[in-house]
């Protein structure tokens, strides 16, 4: 008798509850810390004792004109405590003279129901908030070059601020090693022509632009100088556990708190793996990381670390905002008819087009293994288009899975998706 166990796995607001084979199969979860009690008295906490700085307080001073970088909607941060507490510790600035920036890079901007959500009703009625538009020119400033030639345009509102504060959730990112710190200035703020040189093909292929890397990283080396050159004056950065509960808080000078942030995050959600695997089950860590399949490459490249040359990832990600269906991202990837013609079209030094990167990323996972989708929004003709199995039972396309693979095949899952990232040793 084959033993069976029950494992559930981040899907949209909710879980799918899958059944495995117990012997075959290796569960990876991040570690979790418990989640502080009062949010706002912690991240205050914090900020009065900054990391190689002075308090906020003493910093900020009557008159100047602040701009505070947040998240998207894409991102779970706990934006409301993040800004109360902010807010708490500019006591000599007027309302008027705040501004705060949603740092979209090159996702669509927020709407207003999401932006209430986002900040809340009162911080929405009363502040100023901004979502940044990457191809709009006229809100840019065009700074001056990086060491590696790349043109860098930023947000007029960012730039022209007295007094810069980022914020940000830190974990590992797929290819600029870890996010929070820097990336809330850029690609954040950031102009469009700065952001696909920032993700052009040479970055995205090399094989130090990947998760948990920050100092080899070209990706990442790139974010911190244009970061130097229109430099925060503060910075608070959280982690957070499976709840989307505050764990630590982090605040400071951009790059001292950032790295100690990094450090925090690599210990709680990079897990050592001694051997690859036949197939790998993925979530993409539920709503709102995995509203489209955009995001859901994430999630992906987090299970293609630890897949055999020839395997099968299999994704679950809701996707309720389709590819999304806005952006050339859909588009790319139906433009050709294989993931090795993906990469030959990015490759050619005269394309260049938004949202290559992650097409990008996503064929270079395809040339490795075969990708399921389970998703609950986009037709399956779509997701064939994209050089994906659909899929709708994930039971089936797990024994399926593990049958092609032989009666030895092994069976990874990863409950929360790219939360945890596991590395070969």
């Amino acid at each position: 008798m084959i033993s069976k166990i029950n494992v559930p796995i981040d899907y949209g607001d909710a879980e799918i509850n899958v059944e495995v084979p117990e012997e075959r199969t290796t569960i990876i979860r991040p570690f979790y810390k418990e989640g502080v009690r009062d949010s706002v008295k912690e991240i205050n906490k914090s900020i009065n004792n900054p990391i190689s700085s002075k308090p906020l307080s003493e910093i900020q001073k009557n008159g100047d004109k602040v701009s505070i970088s947040i998240c998207d909607v894409t991102r779970a941060q706990p934006r409301i405590p993040m800004l109360e507490s902010i807010l708490l510790n500019l006591p000599d600035i007027n309302i008027e003279d705040i501004s705060i920036l949603i740092a979209t890079g090159t996702h669509r901007a927020c709407t207003d129901q999401e932006i209430i959500d986002m900040v809340g009703l009162d911080i929405s009625k009363k502040y100023r908030i901004v979502n940044h538009v990457a191809r709009d020119k006229s809100s840019l400033y065009f700074i001056g070059k990086t060491s590696t030639n790349i043109n860098v345009y930023l947000n007029k509102l960012w730039v022209d601020a007295d007094l810069k504060i980022t914020t940000g959730f830190v974990e590992p990112h797929f290819f600029a090693g870890f996010s929070g710190g820097p990336k809330m200035v850029a690609p954040g703020l950031a102009g469009m022509e700065t952001i696909m040189d920032l993700h052009n093909f040479e970055r995205i292929s090399d094989p130090n632009s990947t998760w948990g890397i920050t100092d080899i990283n070209p990706i990442h080396s790139d974010i911190r100088e244009i970061a130097k050159m229109c430099l925060p004056d503060f910075s608070v950065d959280v982690t957070l556990n499976e709840k989307k509960e505050i764990t630590r808080v982090f605040s400071g000078a951009l790059f001292e708190e950032h790295k100690i942030a990094c450090l925090s995050a690599k210990e709680d959600a990079m897990k050592p793996v001694e051997s690859p695997f036949d197939v790998v089950l993925t979530s993409n860590s539920g709503f709102p990381l995995d509203q489209n399949l955009y995001q859901a490459v994430k999630g992906m490249s987090a299970a293609a670390r630890i897949v055999k040359d020839k395997g099968t990832i299999i994704c679950a990600s809701e996707c309720r905002d389709g590819f999304p269906n806005h952006g050339p991202f859909s588009s790319l990837l139906k433009s050709k008819e294989s993931p090795e013609e993906l990469l030959l079209m990015i490759q050619d030094e005269n394309f260049s087009e938004a949202d290559q990167w992650q097409v990008q990323i996503q064929a270079q996972i395809q040339e490795k293994a075969q990708i399921l989708l389970k998703n609950s929004y986009i037709k399956d003709s779509e997701v064939i288009k994209s050089h994906i199995v659909p899929i709708s039972d994930i039971n089936s396309a797990i024994r399926e899975s593990l049958d092609k693979h032989g009666h030895n095949s092994s069976l990874c899952i990863l409950p929360q998706g790219p939360q945890v990232i596991p590395y070969l040793i």
